[in-house]
């Protein structure tokens, strides 16, 4: 920290020794930060103690802590492993910063470090969380992987946490189409975890993007977890849950994105499914239900990027005229009526009912049968056979 360098320089050191010192959101942290600059802050947290205690909301005990892990940070030493593995630290107010993430005020990352080749302001400009459970079932993991496809065919860059189940099947579907994806993480960008992994987090990076607010070689924690989610919401358009329990780290990431106003869509599943139980009370509040790519990104994307309309099959008796599909309606669906009775029940004269089911029958859905009209065998009068035929 002593050597000469620009302010900026100085900065990106101080931020970088902060991240050995603070865990991921400490809003404490952020304000004091915001207050009085990271370049103070660490001076203060490695010089005298008076200034550092002096400091709003720090204690003798939280000194202590900051102290012990400030007098081990190494900021040039993290720098220089982040590059060795090609990575960067990226720091708010750098030309690559995501802005959105600014929405978290206090609680928003001291700095990313990340890997991979693209720029990550661009990319997170057209991003779309997908999350759920890690014990998922192979109906979510289909789920994650084809709204991944969908998503990435279409130029979305799909976000998730590299972790089993949803999240893995989200970053392998977005592979798989050729498409963006980017994996934030609870630990060093440069450790591979879950370790079976490994694999598909080296393919992420030299695919897309591997961030995190950890430093090189940092090791996860169930907490660390819970706050990754954050910057997951944060840095999104919107969050997809595919499944969840009512107890999942996929609701945190839902709940976070609703505080901050982005969209947050869930895909349904079975109701007697536990892992769709959480999905399930997300779409009862403000949660929007999605099935596939084209609704996801009709609800987060521009004007003009519509899903296509909803609509059951066109059946042939959907093609008749009101008149007709009355005559149709008049016969019964066995037997044999004679005209004047379908006229009465259809409420017509006999002409012109004659003249309806002449048509009926040129179209196949009646025959004559003597002096009376009946349907044709083997089809209803929506024009479909029957069910189990005859």
């Amino acid at each position: 920290m002593n050597a000469p360098a620009a302010h900026g320089e100085l900065e990106r050191l101080a931020r970088a020794a902060l991240t050995r010192v603070f865990e991921p959101g400490d809003e404490r942290a952020g304000r004091w930060i915001r207050e009085i600059g990271p370049v103070e802050l660490i001076r203060r947290l490695t010089g005298a103690e008076g200034p550092a205690q002096a400091m709003e909301g720090m204690t003798a005990t939280r000194f202590a802590a900051y102290r012990l892990r400030a007098s081990s940070a190494a900021p040039g030493r993290d720098l220089a492993e982040i590059a060795a593995v090609g990575g960067r630290f990226v720091c708010p107010g750098d030309r690559e910063w995501p802005s959105q993430l600014d929405d978290l005020g206090d609680a928003r990352p001291i700095g990313l470090w990340v890997r991979g080749r693209s720029d990550l302001r661009l990319w997170a400009l057209r991003s779309v969380a997908l999350v759920g459970a890690r014990a998922c079932t192979p109906y979510g993991a289909h789920m994650a992987a084809t709204l991944a496809a969908g998503l990435a065919e279409r130029g979305w860059v799909v976000v998730s946490g590299a972790a089993f189940g949803v999240d893995g099947a989200a970053h392998r579907g977005a592979l798989a189409a050729g498409g963006a994806t980017m994996a934030v993480l609870a630990c060093g960008v440069d450790v591979a975890y879950p370790r079976g992994h490994a694999e598909l987090i080296g393919r992420i990076v030299e695919q897309g993007m591997v961030m995190g607010e950890l430093p090189p070689s940092d090791h996860p924690t169930r907490t660390r977890f819970i706050l990754r989610n954050r910057v997951i919401a944060a840095l999104t358009r919107g969050t997809v849950v595919v499944e969840a329990e009512y107890r999942s780290g996929s609701l945190v990431t839902a709940r976070n994105a609703q505080r901050l106003g982005r969209f947050t869509m869930g895909v349904p599943g079975p109701a007697t499914s536990g892992l769709s139980a959480g999905v399930h009370e997300l779409l009862r509040g403000e949660g929007v239900l999605v099935t596939d790519a084209a609704e996801i990104s009709e609800l987060v994307g521009d004007i003009g990027e519509l899903a296509p309309a909803r609509r059951g099959p066109v059946l042939p008796r959907d093609l008749l005229d009101a008149a007709t599909a009355r005559v149709l309606d008049a016969l019964p669906g066995t037997g044999v009526m004679e005209g004047r009775d379908v006229a009465r029940s259809a409420g017509a004269s006999m002409d012109e009912v004659l003249g309806r089911l002449y048509e009926l029958h040129s179209l196949g859905f009646v025959e004559r049968e003597g002096d009376g009209w009946r349907l044709t065998r083997g089809r209803t009068r929506n024009g479909d056979a029957r069910r189990g035929g005859t």
